[in-house]
């Protein structure tokens, strides 16, 4: 029995997943093979989430095992989502494995309705996942998700995180009158929100979505060096303008050591609510152009289309609103792409090293 475990073992270690691009892994945390009478089962452990059945994968592990003399069972994936390694001198906080910024270089480009779909995206792949509103200024998250009142707290000093669609989510808009601004200085705001992020009781979560700011200005700079990010990505539309400020936010990123995961390009292509037609009102693969200029990943295009604008101001946005829609496939294409991007990133060894403490003598 143990020389056909090994061979299978061996036959899989050659098997390139196509999610990936890497050599799937046959440590004994990441397959595990069970005999089941004359068969033997195999269950495949990810650590992204699973979606739509793993066809692809499924289809070269199946044709790598063909040539296993020894019957094969059940071949099964199961998601495990580890905690990745954020900025030096930061640790990652306990109840979050890994917190992902959505960022963009200037206002207007759709990043809290990109933020906020991605998290649902998640979410409906089978992740734990969090939602924090950090645009102090403009909140928005508690109308997309369709959500009002204040959170809870059980102990008074922390929050319980509000429930949207499944997501945990938390917003300084919660917190506030629905018609009164912030009007706050610098500090204060990095203040309010560093308290919203750790005074929030979140449960478990394998990814936090930020919803950042817009800008490179104190918040998000602070944002992007005490908050432990696993990492961020861009959002942008192809717009000359838009995509000059996309820059400064991804070279910002750069130089807090925090992994730009990648660029999403919204506002892609006009869609015609009436005919359909498609237009480039904003221009032509800006958001890909600037992926490849600077090496990161192109995680995918959203089109600019009255319905995700009339679903996400309803409180329901296009992942939950049509869940069979074409928007609602994007979505779900570039969440899987970030899941991806993510799982790739060092894992966290925080927990190994020893704190370092100075005291005065």
């Amino acid at each position: 029995m143990s020389t056909i475990l090994q061979d299978i073992r061996t036959a899989l270690s050659r098997v390139i997943n196509p999610d990936t691009r890497k050599t799937l892994a046959v440590t004994e945390s990441a397959l595990q093979i069970t005999p089941a009478g004359a068969a033997f089962d195999i269950t495949v452990t990810l650590g992204y989430p699973i979606f739509n059945g793993e066809s692809a994968l499924r289809q070269v592990i199946e044709s790598a095992l063909a040539a296993i003399p020894a019957p094969i069972g059940a071949l099964s994936f199961q998601s495990r989502i580890a905690t990745h390694a954020v900025q030096r001198g930061l640790r990652p906080l306990d109840s979050v494995r890994n917190i992902i910024a959505v960022a963009s270089g200037k206002g207007g480009v759709g990043k809290s309705t990109t933020s906020v779909n991605l998290a649902l995206a998640l979410h409906a792949q089978g992740a734990r996942v969090g939602l924090l509103d950090a645009d102090i200024y403009g909140p928005s998250v508690p109308i997309m998700l369709g959500l009002s009142g204040k959170p809870k707290s059980t102990d008074g000093k922390s929050m319980e995180p509000m429930i949207g669609h499944g997501l945990q989510a938390n917003s300084i808009g919660f917190l506030m009158d629905d018609d009164g601004p912030a009007i706050w200085r610098g500090p204060m705001v990095t203040q309010a929100l560093t308290q919203l992020l750790s005074l929030t009781q979140w449960d478990d979560l394998d990814y936090l979505i930020v919803d950042m700011p817009p800008g490179t200005g104190d918040i998000a700079l602070t944002m992007a060096q005490k908050v432990p990010l696993t990492g961020a990505i861009i959002v942008t539309t192809p717009q000359d303008l838009a995509l000059a400020d996309a820059r400064k936010g991804l070279i910002m990123f750069q130089k807090v050591d925090v992994p730009v995961l990648g660029i999403v390009e919204n506002m892609s292509v006009h869609v015609c609510s009436n005919c359909g037609h498609i237009e480039p009102i904003f221009g032509q693969d800006g958001g890909r152009q600037l992926a490849t200029t600077y090496h990161l990943p192109w995680l995918g295009a959203l089109p600019l289309q009255l319905d995700i604008r009339q679903e996400t101001d309803s409180g329901r946005p296009s992942v939950v609103a049509s869940p069979q829609g074409k928007a609602a496939g994007l979505y779900h294409q570039i969440a899987r792409q970030l899941a991806i991007h993510v799982a790739g990133q060092p894992l966290d060894d925080s927990g190994v090293r020893p704190r370092v403490v100075a005291r005065s003598t």
